[in-house]
């Protein structure tokens, strides 16, 4: 245990692995679970049913697994698991699961929390999402992978956003937004689409032109978007971006989708 500084308090119970380092001052409660390499750098609190994946990082003043915001949780025995290489910055809070959510929360691989974000209760998160500094996440919201939301934003309960998406920095986000769309405003709207995320990422040129000409024929073409989704011309849907949001919008949602303004 030559890896856990003196001052910290590690409950009996708790499953610390030997290569994990835990620094001064931090709590890990008796059900906890850190596996190998992974750091707290100091004053960090970590409680409930919470797994921590190999090589995560948390920074100083995070609460993690702290029983959720919600005046309906009754100290169930819920989850919060968190994948490998995660960066979890200041101040962070993360809860976990409800019986009213399916029991957990989770964070996928490689993503990065920056300072004073928050994951609500029962949110599911992929792989490389990027919150930035006080983004915010209500309840039940789903974020697929390579998601990025912008500072100071906030996305409402049960909301979902869908791959390779970007929200812009002081936006509230109020109905599900489509995958690589780019989404922004006080009430946000749909500005276009992720473009630069989709060339950073490999997309192909003709996978890219494809998926333009389907958001141009979903959100401006004729009749309504019900009834478009439906029926998106056969030399685009084939194409893996355009499988992908014709795939995430016949899925069900709780809040409808985030249109063009």
């Amino acid at each position: 245990m030559g890896n856990i500084h003196k001052t910290a308090i590690i409950e009996d119970g708790a499953n610390v692995h030997e290569d994990a380092v835990v620094g001064p001052f931090c709590v890990v409660g008796k059900d906890v679970t850190l596996e190998a390499e992974v750091t707290l750098k100091s004053h960090v609190a970590v409680d409930g049913y919470a797994r921590i994946g190999q090589g995560t990082t948390i920074y100083p003043f995070a609460s993690i697994g702290h029983a959720p915001q919600d005046l309906k949780y009754s100290g169930e025995k819920s989850e919060l698991i968190i994948g490998k290489n995660c960066n979890i910055r200041e101040h962070v809070t993360i809860n976990p699961g409800t019986e009213g959510g399916g029991m957990r929360t989770e964070i996928g691989d490689h993503c990065l929390l920056m300072i004073g974000a928050h994951i609500a209760h029962d949110c599911i998160l992929g792989d490389h999402v990027i919150l930035v500094n006080n983004a915010t996440l209500g309840g039940h919201v789903e974020l697929g992978n390579f998601v990025i939301i912008g500072g100071l934003s906030a996305v409402h309960q049960f909301v979902r956003i869908g791959e390779h998406a970007m929200i812009g920095g002081a936006s509230g986000v109020e109905t599900d937004v489509i995958p690589f769309g780019s989404a922004t405003g006080n009430r946000a709207t749909l500005g276009g689409l992720n473009l630069t995320g989709m060339k950073r990422r490999g997309f192909s040129r003709e996978d890219i032109h494809a998926l333009r000409g389907a958001y141009k024929y979903l959100f401006t073409g004729e009749g309504t978007f019900s009834e478009r989704r439906k029926t998106v011309p056969d030399n685009i849907a084939g194409f893996p971006s355009v499988q992908t949001v014709l795939k995430f919008i016949n899925e069900e949602t709780k809040r409808g989708f985030c249109q063009p303004e």
